[in-house]
């Protein structure tokens, strides 16, 4: 006998079953991501802020510049933010995913692998993290966690 999915959208982005593990992922590159983020839309950190940011992006090829750096700070930002908190992880995950693929391929792939050619390595690390954070979700110590068991009562 088969029943039906009782699961709602809401509850498929809020609910994990992921454990310490998530919160030990969530908030180190939640706060990584937030500094970036802070560079492109405020200069904060020695960042270059949008009109700065946006001037690189459209050299990239990025274009309209400005409306990219707002779009990649934002996402970085506010993102990280949500990583930090743990709430609406998934969605932010998928657009620090997002964000991150961008930069790897816009970016980073022709200086090879190392950080120290300015190469990949970092935007695919936190790539990797941002995928597992979509794949698991929040994790422990999560507003999300918290709204999933409420939804579910």
């Amino acid at each position: 006998m088969t029943t039906a999915n009782t699961t709602s959208p809401l509850q498929r982005v809020l609910g994990t079953h992921a454990g310490w593990g998530a919160l030990a992922l969530r908030v180190p590159v939640g706060i990584i991501f937030a500094a970036h983020g802070a560079q492109k839309l405020f200069g904060a950190f020695g960042g270059y802020g949008l009109e700065g940011t946006g001037q690189f992006m459209a050299s990239l090829g990025l274009t309209p510049g400005y409306l990219m750096a707002l779009l990649a700070g934002g996402a970085e930002f506010f993102g990280g933010l949500a990583l930090i908190v743990g709430l609406l992880v998934r969605p932010a995950a998928a657009a620090l995913a997002f964000a991150m693929l961008v930069a790897i391929f816009s970016v980073h792939i022709d200086k090879g692998l190392f950080m120290a050619n300015n190469g990949y390595e970092f935007a695919l690390a936190l790539l990797a993290a941002s995928v597992s954070l979509l794949i698991s979700g929040a994790g422990r110590l999560s507003v999300d966690a918290v709204l999933a068991a409420r939804g579910a009562r």
